[in-house]
């Protein structure tokens, strides 16, 4: 890739850069954004490489409709941790990428854990990442000459580092298995979190009982909702403890909302307060929904005394294998397979070679577990 860097502010460039792109057999992608005060994340850069250099799209100027076409095109997305990434393209011009390869996924098949870029820049190609304001306004024009240089090095080098750890990849016989990764994260973009289960993080909610459990519940519910339909974070619509003062005291009247601790005029504008009176009074006396989600289905009991031992001998292998344990196989994976889930990811392709079917055999009673000195648990015949 050639050194050229290049500002994209109109419509008529990026047009042009588009129909580039869609020739070229692969690009690096990147955004920056911000969410700190909007409910939906808001782009202010999008950072694209090629073959010829890189350039850097101003979100604010440029209507990014086109790049649908390459991000929907045969050309391969290279990124970077691109779960974020995906939910600001599919915001901005509402298509993520058709082809995927992600670096952070890729690396955890050779041995890092989740590593940043400016750690896998360092240590796969010996480059320092420039150090860039965390807090930086992205949004403020103009930009900087050290906010752009930061922008452009998210993407400058991503090419390269696909080389490399597509070599690494492909030399340990692990490139399908990456592939397979990215296209699980890449199917399966974030999106608005479900109102119905917000409250379950908010910590406080913990004290609360029966009908006043249900109230939180119903006020967090709300709360996201408001927060989704006017594009703003849900606590600056009521904080947490807003949400645990409302329930413990069920108020009546606006006045009443006004003396309790967490809430402030914010959640009175616009309607907000009367809504809010009007979730509390229709959830008086109602009952809560269950503390714990419940599982799709119950893990047999003869199979819950095994489910530590199995996961001890997964984190073993992902060890051994040298490869990222949360890639392998996650609890939630293993209590899938146990339960005889058809969709079960250990049920399927490379994961099932790998821990599915030795676990498979486990269970069945045609293999055990043993310890030898030095190596761990090891699954032999039975």
């Amino acid at each position: 890739m050639s050194d050229r860097l290049e500002m994209i502010t109109d419509d008529a460039a990026f047009a042009e850069l588009v129909e580039e792109l869609l020739a070229e057999p692969r690009y690096a992608i990147d955004t920056e954004f911000h969410r700190e005060r909007t409910y939906y994340p808001h782009v202010a850069v999008v950072q694209i490489a090629d073959s010829r250099g890189v350039y850097l799209v101003d979100a604010l100027a440029v209507d990014l409709t086109p790049m649908a076409r390459v991000l929907e095109g045969d050309g391969l997305a290279v990124m970077h941790a691109s779960r974020q990434d995906m939910e600001v393209l599919d915001r901005g011009c509402s298509a993520v990428p058709a082809r995927l390869f992600d670096t952070q996924i890729a690396a955890g098949f050779v041995g890092y854990t989740s590593p940043s870029l400016s750690v896998l820049l360092d240590r796969e190609l010996g480059i320092t990442a420039s150090k860039g304001d965390r807090l930086t306004d992205w949004m403020k024009r103009p930009l900087s000459k050290a906010q752009l240089k930061y922008a452009a090095d998210d993407v400058a080098h991503l090419l390269a580092l696909h080389d490399r750890l597509a070599e690494k990849v492909e030399a340990r016989g692990r490139t399908e298995w990456v592939y397979d990764a990215c296209e699980e994260l890449r199917s399966d973009p974030p999106g608005p979190r479900d109102p119905d289960q917000v409250w379950r993080r908010i910590k406080e909610i913990r004290h609360l009982k029966g009908s006043r459990l249900a109230v939180a519940q119903a006020v967090a519910a709300w709360r996201e909702r408001r927060a989704e339909s006017i594009d703003s974070p849900p606590r600056q619509i009521l904080s947490d403890l807003g949400v645990v003062s409302v329930a413990a005291a069920t108020p009546s009247s606006i006045e009443d909302l006004r003396n309790l601790r967490g809430v402030d005029g914010r959640v009175l504008k616009g309607g907000g307060g009367e809504e809010l009176l009007e979730v509390v009074e229709s959830h008086r006396g109602s009952r809560p929904a269950a503390r714990t989600q419940k599982p799709n289905a119950e893990l047999p009991a003869e199979l819950r005394p095994v489910l530590p031992l199995i996961s001890t001998w997964v984190n073993q292998r992902s060890k051994d294998l040298d490869l990222e344990a949360s890639i392998l196989a996650t609890r939630n994976d293993l209590e899938e397979l146990l339960r005889g889930e058809p969709d079960a990811r250990l049920a399927r392709g490379w994961r099932a070679e790998i821990v599915g079917e030795p676990i498979r055999r486990l269970v069945s009673g045609e293999a055990a577990l043993a310890f030898e000195q030095g190596r761990g648990l090891v699954l032999i015949d039975r």
